[in-house]
């Protein structure tokens, strides 16, 4: 029995070590299975070049092109690589809805870093969590319709001497660099109110050089424009703390966003925001209003240069609301007036459709997300594609035709997203749509243009706007009756 065991055991041993390296092996090859059917379900795609990756393609053409070659190869989800970032693309309002609405926790909205660096790390544009949606909301807060309202005979204001600037001479202008122009003083209105002429100045000094070290290559050598960027950046943080500490001191109640910064107060601990923290956020929205405003305008006046029948319609709906503040007395528009042109709303709706300014916009996966059959790694940039899904025949009709009239019905859900979709849609966009009507109906009743030129093309900076900026000629109209 003892001569049993003693050739047993060893017998045993072998037989339970060769078991366990057989399952070891087995469970090995699983995982590598595993691994490469992890693999294999990314999305369909290129990568492009090392590091740099599609970039030069997705920022130098057509993006309509560049997104509608890539879904037609790969279909509506691809991967590709931008700025460094692997990166999956969504070309479908499932899609979109997935992502910025029912698992928008599964996503973080996200920045390059060379770009964050610019805007400031406490934007709220960079950020999930409770602190920061309260500062969302209170940025949303102040660009309601029922905080705005008050606005319009300031932006009429701006919006009639930039005009009248305009036309003064016959000159041809830049049209997108007049737009970017009015656009910051209407932001700076909403942001401060009425702000001393100085800060105004240095301000928008400042501002310049930043909006162009923003899209250039992020590289901190001395005479680059992103090293000259970062310098102004620092000046611009300067003097908001300048005005935010006069403003404390002098304890105005006004109704603009800074204010709203300056009295905010976390509810939970008490805390009040940092001079800092009012720099970067007010940067953002600066950021947020004035690139992607200007094109949307310079686009308008674009596709209602190119549509004369469109053109007249405006006129009229624009004319006649002129003629009832003539019969009634009035010299300006008024808040419900601007509430009510039809016609005109359909315009920009549709103009905002055909160019989509924001083409698509940056989230983050924060795990492993799988979605339709696909995985999507922890750290990936995600991107739903507002382009493709704007321009999809299955959704409008003709998509590449300007026509106004099919915003006539409402678009289907997730299928119209010009200012993004959920809890990171752009906060401002009422305040955009207010500046586009009040432009277009002193434009269209006051004012005729022609442009200078007549080439049809589109250059991109990153946003896609006319070629040359839409340079034009302006003339004042006299109004009879």
């Amino acid at each position: 029995m003892e001569n049993g065991s003693a050739f047993f055991v060893p017998v045993l041993i072998f037989f339970f070590t060769i078991l366990s390296s057989i399952v070891l092996l087995l469970g090995n090859n699983n995982n590598k299975k595993k691994k490469q059917e992890n693999k294999a379900k990314l999305p369909p795609g290129s990568m492009g070049l090392p590091y740099i990756g599609e970039t030069l393609q997705l920022y130098s053409q057509d993006p309509n092109f560049f997104f509608s070659d890539r879904q037609r190869r790969y279909g509506e989800i691809f991967k590709t690589s931008i700025l460094g970032c692997p990166s999956v693309m969504l070309a479908s309002p499932e899609a979109a809805r997935f992502v910025l609405i029912n698992q928008a926790h599964l996503f973080k909205p996200t920045y390059p870093k060379s770009k964050e660096a610019l805007i400031g790390p406490s934007a709220l544009f960079f950020h999930q969590g409770d602190y920061h949606m309260r500062i969302r909301k209170l940025v949303q807060g102040s660009f309601y319709p029922e905080s705005i309202r008050n606005l319009v005979p300031g932006i009429e204001t701006l919006i009639v001497s930039a005009l009248n600037s305009w036309a003064d001479g016959g000159r041809v202008i830049n049209t997108f660099s007049e737009m970017k122009k009015l656009s910051f003083e209407v932001g700076i209105l909403a942001i401060f109110g009425h702000l001393e002429p100085h800060y105004t100045e240095e301000l928008k000094k400042n501002y310049i050089v930043v909006d162009r070290g923003y899209n250039s290559f992020p590289t901190n050598l001395p005479g680059t424009k992103y090293r000259k960027a970062l310098k102004a950046r620092k000046r611009l943080s300067e003097i908001l703390n300048n005005i935010a500490r006069e403003r404390r001191e002098k304890k105005l109640d006004e109704k603009n966003l800074l204010n709203c910064m300056l009295n905010f107060k976390d509810d939970d601990k008490g805390e009040i925001l940092s001079e800092d923290q009012i720099a970067d956020n007010i940067i953002g929205v600066l950021f947020a209003a004035q690139d992607t405003t200007a094109s949307a305008m310079t686009w308008i006046l674009k596709y209602l240069h190119d549509n004369p029948k469109f053109l007249e319609a405006v006129k009229a709906e624009q004319t006649q609301i002129y003629q009832s503040n003539v019969d009634n007395g009035k010299s300006h528009l008024t808040w419900n007036q601007t509430r009510n042109m039809p016609f005109t709303y359909k315009v920009i709706s549709e103009s905002l459709r055909m160019s989509s300014i924001i083409s698509f916009t940056f989230r983050e996966a924060v795990t492993d997300v799988e979605f339709e059959g696909y995985h999507i790694p922890k750290g990936w940039k995600v991107m739903p594609l507002f382009r493709n899904i704007h321009h999809n025949p299955d959704l409008f009709a003709d998509p590449q035709k300007f026509d106004p009239t099919r915003f006539e019905n409402v678009p289907k859900p997730n299928t119209y997203m010009p200012f993004g979709s959920g809890v990171h849609s752009c906060p401002g966009n009422e305040l955009a749509k207010l500046e586009m009507l009040i432009l277009v109906h002193h434009l269209a009743s006051h004012f005729r243009y022609e442009l200078a030129g007549s080439e049809n093309g589109i250059q991109y900076g990153p946003f896609p706007i006319p070629l040359h900026g839409l340079p034009a000629q302006y003339w004042k109209e006299e109004w009879t009756k």
